[in-house]
């Protein structure tokens, strides 16, 4: 009986599982998970060896979300066998599957589906071979510990199964049937694979990779964006010990040398021999209102319906938010050699397949020339320095090739020179019926692209300083309904009269890429601070309010829960305190996130200190539950840093916020006191993505309990200590 013919029930039987036969038929319309449509073959994505060794690829990425353990979880559970005995190899251009970025929260969406489907049919692959090895009947066969099990005693081990056998075989789309009995590891939270060596001082990072004969380099950026390179004296530089070379393309600058401080000392020397013409590029506004609403934008309407009402209470605000740093605590880094016309990079890239394609018409090489190693950065979640210190490290193992070129970013590089998250203008109207619900909603988002990758050469900031320098594309807005800078622009409350139009910025003031969340993060603040002030005006309780407006089960379900575990109906409010409360739908098709946020606020210092939360989130069926914990207390926290402090500032040359001092972000001591997350669980309903859930709802009721504490309606990020005594 082939795959595409049979499937196989496991049946609980004496603490292992059985089998028996059914013979299902699927149609034209069953469709494979959309990773796994793309590669198709089981064995890219399951490797079983005679060894009984048993590797798991994935082209999604470890970014300190925990995925590895995730993933490892779901193919465990599916074959039935302890997720010790696995292995996982991530985003390899060599080895894995070409999922493409991992990015959007879409890692268990793709590849966790996609293993769960992939896993199953090889448990039903080898369950066939099993009955033929052991000439049982199959329903006789049980399954335990990675290997079938005949009532004789016999045993078919997975390693046995597959020696002289590939399963190279075609997934089909009818998934297989799941073995029955409790799950194994699904729903549990099992310990981090990635984790050890974080903590105790390992080799967990590609800043902390060091390959045999390795040598080190530095570039020496431009002192602005607009700067040319004039001339340079590289002599004293080439008189310094370890210096091996000094590259120069246009007013791409760089030393290698043979230790890592000399490459740091010689870059200081090299920088001070350079000579630059800097002329003023950026622009002057009084604001972040200004700054955003003078480049020239073009109008989509993502959202027409009903008729527009003006009759009723009217309410309209602006809100803005300013660009913003990823401020990865470790500066990117990337480690590149070339050998007999092949280059292996090591990269934090969060797409390595993307990477590769640009890097190959960076270096005018063939794809097949390039491997790109994903390898896990101290850095962050979205698009900071990786991929262009990836091309910066190509570049300069051309220029040096044979060895390992690591080039590691300094500070103020990250700082400068990374795709920042961009500035953002939301212009909202509303009006109010006479029973307090919203009659008429008016939505206007400004803001430039929130992603400039996968893009070609000139996307990377090397490739754009060479002699002749490859064009950065023209940015494309991304459709509905993931959307870019209009992601979560639609409300997800029942609204009959509403217009929501994206205003996309072809030109940003500076360089803007992806952060975390893209324009989820300050379009649910804009919204849900508005849906605030309705509920005031029309006087009637926040999560009341939203509750009235909602008529998906799932979200009133997380409103409810938030609401209740954070004593919402009961509470009474301290002095200088206040409460305030958001939701969302990340994307309005993934995980469900509902927050109530206590703050406290010192009007005479401008001190916000957020002191408590409560949050519910709906993720579908929940693979790890610490794992949708650490996402969501990560994102509420990091939403507190951008919502309280964060704003990048430039004069009319350059980047200004170049440190800790002059960005400062959350410290230990400004994290609430207490913060819970409430899970609801849906088994049998798919994966939704969590990484990016929180951040949107937590600015939000951040600003609403501002107003409640103290009557500060606070609309332009951050509320930092200057602003709030401002507006005192």
């Amino acid at each position: 009986m082939s795959l595409d013919q049979g499937r196989r029930h496991f049946l609980a039987a004496g603490g292992a599982l059985t089998l028996s036969f059914a013979m299902p038929a699927w149609s034209a319309q069953d469709a494979l998970p959309k990773s796994l449509d793309t590669t198709p073959w089981l064995d890219a994505w399951i490797r079983i060896d005679a060894d009984e060794r048993i590797t798991v690829f994935t082209g999604k990425a470890e970014l300190g979300q925990g995925i590895k353990t995730a993933l490892l979880q779901v193919a465990a559970d599916e074959l039935r066998i302890a997720p010790g005995r696995l292995t996982i190899v991530t985003a390899d251009t060599a080895r894995t599957p070409d999922e493409g970025l991992t990015a959007g929260s879409n890692s268990m969406k793709d590849s966790g589906a996609a293993l769960r489907h992939a896993a199953g049919q090889v448990r039903m692959r080898l369950g066939e071979l099993a009955a033929t090895r052991l000439g049982a009947p199959a329903a006789s066969l049980a399954l335990k510990d990675g290997a079938f099990i005949a009532p004789d005693g016999r045993r078919a081990s997975f390693g046995q199964l597959v020696t002289g056998r590939e399963l190279h075989l075609r997934a089909t789309p009818r998934p297989a049937p799941p073995a029955p009995g409790p799950k194994t590891t699904i729903g549990q939270s099992l310990p981090r694979v990635d984790i050890p060596a974080k903590v105790t001082g390992g080799r967990a990072y590609v800043q902390d990779l060091r390959l045999p004969n390795m040598v080190h380099a530095r570039v020496v950026r431009p002192p602005a964006p607009a700067a040319t390179l004039t001339d340079v004296d590289t002599a004293a530089v080439m008189r310094l010990p370890g210096v091996l070379k000094v590259v120069r393309d246009g007013r791409f600058l760089a030393v290698i040398a043979d230790g890592e401080y000399r490459a740091v000392k010689a870059a200081a020397l090299l920088a001070r021999a350079a000579r630059w013409e800097t002329p003023s590029a950026l622009p002057a506004h009084p604001n972040v209102e200004a700054l955003v609403l003078a480049q020239p934008a073009e109008p989509t309407t993502i959202v027409a319906r009903g008729a527009r009402m003006r009759e009723g209470v009217h309410l309209q605000a602006t809100y803005t938010r300013p660009l913003q740093l990823h401020g990865s605590i470790g500066p990117s880094c990337a480690v590149a050699q070339l050998v007999e016309g092949r280059y292996t990079v090591w990269t934090h890239s969060q797409g390595v397949f993307p990477l590769r394609g640009a890097l190959a018409e960076l270096l005018a090489t063939r794809e097949d020339a390039i491997r790109c190693i994903h390898v896990e950065g101290s850095g962050c979640y979205g698009h900071n320095g990786a991929d262009d210190v990836a091309a910066d490290a190509a570049l300069l193992a051309r220029a040096f090739p044979g060895r390992p070129v690591r080039v590691q970013w300094m500070r103020e590089d990250e700082h400068a020179w990374e795709p920042f998250g961009a500035a953002m203008v939301a212009r909202v109207a509303a009006t109010l019926d006479p029973d307090g619900r919203i009659a008429d909603w008016q939505y206007d988002v400004f803001t430039p692209s929130h992603n400039i990758r996968p893009g070609p050469a000139g996307s990377l900031l090397p490739a754009t300083h060479l002699a002749k320098p490859f064009t950065p594309p023209r940015p494309k807005p991304i459709p509905q309904p993931e959307g870019g800078g209009d992601r979560n622009a639609i409300p997800y409350y029942r609204l009959p009269n509403a217009r929501v139009t994206h205003h996309f910025q072809p030109q940003a003031v500076l360089r803007a890429s992806a952060m975390r969340g893209l324009g989820a993060y300050f379009n649910v603040f804009a919204i849900e601070s508005l849906m605030d002030e309705l509920a005031r005006a029309a006087k009637l309780d926040p999560v009341a309010f939203r509750l009235r407006h909602l008529e998906d089960p799932r979200a009133i379900d997380v409103v409810r829960l938030a609401a209740e575990k954070f004593g919402w109906e009961g509470y009474k409010k301290p002095a200088r305190r206040g409460r305030g409360f958001a939701f969302a739908r990340y994307k309005n098709l993934a995980a469900y996130c509902a927050l109530a946020v206590e703050v406290e606020v010192a009007r005479e210092t401008g001190l916000v200190r957020v002191t408590r939360v409560s949050s519910a989130v709906d993720c579908g069926e929940i693979v790890s539950p610490d794992g949708v914990r650490n996402q969501i207390e990560g994102g509420i926290v990091q939403s507190a840093s951008w919502t309280l402090l964060e704003q990048v500032r430039f004069d009319a040359t350059r980047v200004l916020t170049v440190d800790w001092a002059s960005y400062p972000i959350l410290r230990f001591g400004q994290a609430p006191d207490k913060l819970d997350v409430h899970l609801i669980d849906r088994p049998g309903q798919p994966f939704l993505g969590t990484g990016e859930a929180a951040q949107g709802p937590a600015a939000a009721a951040i600003a609403n309990a501002v107003f409640d504490a103290c009557g500060l309606r606070m609309r332009d990020l951050p509320l930092d200590r200057a602003r709030v005594r401002k507006a005192s």
